[in-house]
C-alpha cells in the first residue's frame, strides 16, 4: 500500500473534475455530519444523487435543501473543541453553482477540517484515526475519477468513516 501525503491529496483534488470536487467534499462532510447532527445522517442523500446526476440545478436545489434541514442543528452549548464550528462552516460553505472552481475551493477547504476534525479525536498527532482519514479522502477522489460508476465507492467509503468517527467520539464520551 502506497503512503498518502497532503501534496498526494492535494494533486488529486487538483486534477478531478466537477463530479469529482463536489463527491470529494461531499463525503468529507458527510463523514463529519453526524458531530454536528448525529439523528440526520440522511439528509446528504439527495445531495448524493445530485451528484450522481452532475446537475447544477438539482445540486443548488438539493443543497439548499439540506441547509434548511440542518439548520440550527449541532448548537454552540455542544461545541467542544470547536468541531461544531468547524463541521457548521463545511456545511455553509458548500457552493450552489456546480463549476469546478467554487467546488475545488470548498473541497480543499472541506478536506482541511476533515483532516483537523479527526486529528483532535486522535490519541497523538500523526495518530491513526487522521491517517485513516487521509486515505480515505484519497479513496473517495481516485473512486470519484470513474464517474458515477465510482460514486458508490465513493458513498460506502464515507459511511465507513462516519462510522469509525462517530465510535472514537463515542467511546471517548463514555471514559471521560
Amino acid at each position: 500500500m502506497t503512503s498518502v501525503t497532503s501534496t498526494s491529496l492535494q494533486e488529486l483534488i487538483e486534477r478531478a473534475d466537477a463530479r469529482g470536487l463536489a463527491a470529494a467534499g461531499l463525503a468529507c462532510l458527510d463523514r463529519c455530519l453526524p458531530l454536528l447532527a448525529p439523528e440526520r445522517a440522511e439528509v446528504l442523500r439527495p445531495v448524493w444523487a445530485a451528484v450522481a446526476r452532475g446537475d447544477g440545478a438539482t445540486w443548488a436545489e438539493a443543497v439548499a435543501k439540506a441547509r434548511v434541514e440542518l439548520e440550527g442543528a449541532g448548537g454552540a452549548d455542544a461545541d467542544a473543541g470547536g468541531v461544531v464550528t468547524m463541521v457548521r462552516a463545511m456545511l455553509d460553505g458548500v457552493p450552489g453553482e456546480w463549476a469546478e472552481e467554487p467546488l475545488r475551493d470548498w473541497t480543499g477547504r472541506c478536506s482541511a477540517v476533515a483532516l483537523a476534525v479527526h486529528r483532535l479525536y486522535d490519541a497523538t498527532e500523526a495518530g491513526p484515526l487522521h491517517a485513516g482519514e487521509l486515505r480515505r479522502q484519497q479513496a473517495v477522489l481516485e473512486a470519484a475519477a470513474h464517474g458515477p460508476t465510482g460514486l458508490r465507492r465513493a458513498r460506502e467509503l464515507s459511511i465507513e468513516g462516519g462510522r469509525v468517527l462517530r465510535a472514537v467520539v463515542s467511546r471517548r464520551a463514555r471514559t471521560a
